[in-house]
């Protein structure tokens, strides 16, 4: 049966680890195990069924410990997310999601805490020593169910008027085991599905979409029933399978399991993520003061 995730090391776990055309590499950086996993040709695509690209998976202390802004861990997921976006130009930076729905609201939570810069030129910035800012847009489009509009609308027509030179979007994840929500960091150059991590998916936002780069960031929030409990009894026969979809999906409602501490999860991980943004975007400027110009 399928086993839902939108984690690349998971899919890499389920297809196999030997797949031709999947290049994986890992090492360890200030306490963080980093994995590099590059989708090098379509047949390597179908069998993970992920995207060609780069999938960047970081290993974290659980979320729910805290840390601090300055921590230099978050000065290591910056470099990462660096590798991937263009050196120079507007960074167009989106948080997906439903702010009112807690494991839905990691993507609003972090953009609310990145630090826009479009508007800060001129003598404005020079008197105030912020001139060599990256220029940086924000946008939290909220879901189609509030704005009757789809989210891919959105990114595009703001794509279209603001011209940025990459766009980085921030959503929350579905993985496939419960000890990876919140100790789990993926970032992607691969774009992404709005509402996938609830099986809910939208027009993709990629780069052959809305016409410029299109990295994704998230954190998995969520476990599917279906594939928790498949996992549990290590299920793999289709009728057996066939029965738990019928048990777990009344009326083909979706059903997911999220931490009981879900909230102070989504909390730290939005700050990890936006700090993590930030010090990308600035990397020359030191991290206490960029926490000072929020």
């Amino acid at each position: 049966m399928e086993k839902r995730t939108d984690l690349a090391v998971e899919a890499r776990e389920l297809a196999g680890v030997d797949i031709s055309g999947v290049e994986f590499t890992q090492n360890r950086v200030c306490g963080l195990d980093i994995s590099r996993l590059v989708v090098k040709n379509h047949q390597a695509s179908l069998k993970l069924r992920k995207e060609q690209g780069t999938y960047i998976t970081i290993d974290l202390p659980p979320l729910t410990d805290n840390f601090l802004s300055t921590d230099e861990r978050i000065q290591v997921i910056g470099k990462e997310i660096r590798r991937l976006i263009p050196v120079n130009g507007l960074v167009l930076v989106c948080g997906l999601g439903n702010v009112n729905i807690t494991p839905d609201a990691l993507g609003p939570q972090a953009v609310s805490r990145v630090l826009a810069t479009r508007h800060i030129t001129g003598e404005i910035a020079r008197s105030t020593g912020l001139d060599n800012l990256r220029p940086v847009a924000v946008l939290s489009p909220g879901v189609t169910g509030q704005t009757g509009i789809e989210t891919f609308e959105y990114i595009e027509s703001i794509v279209k008027k603001v011209k940025p030179s990459v766009v980085i979007v921030v959503d929350a994840l579905a993985s496939r085991r419960l000890n990876r929500l919140g100790c789990t960091l993926q970032i992607s150059d691969t774009g992404i599905s709005p509402g996938a991590g609830i099986q809910n998916h939208r027009k993709k936002i990629t780069k052959e979409t809305v016409g410029v780069p299109v990295i994704a960031i998230g954190v998995p929030t969520v476990v599917e029933a279906v594939t928790l409990v498949a996992d549990l009894l290590s299920v793999e026969d289709e009728k057996t399978a066939q029965e738990l979809k019928n048990i777990l999906r009344p009326q083909n409602r979706q059903m997911v399991v999220t931490p009981k501490e879900i909230d102070l999860l989504v909390d730290r991980a939005s700050r990890l993520i936006s700090m993590a943004i930030n010090a990308s975007l600035h990397k020359d400027i030191d991290l206490s003061i960029l926490e000072g110009l929020l």
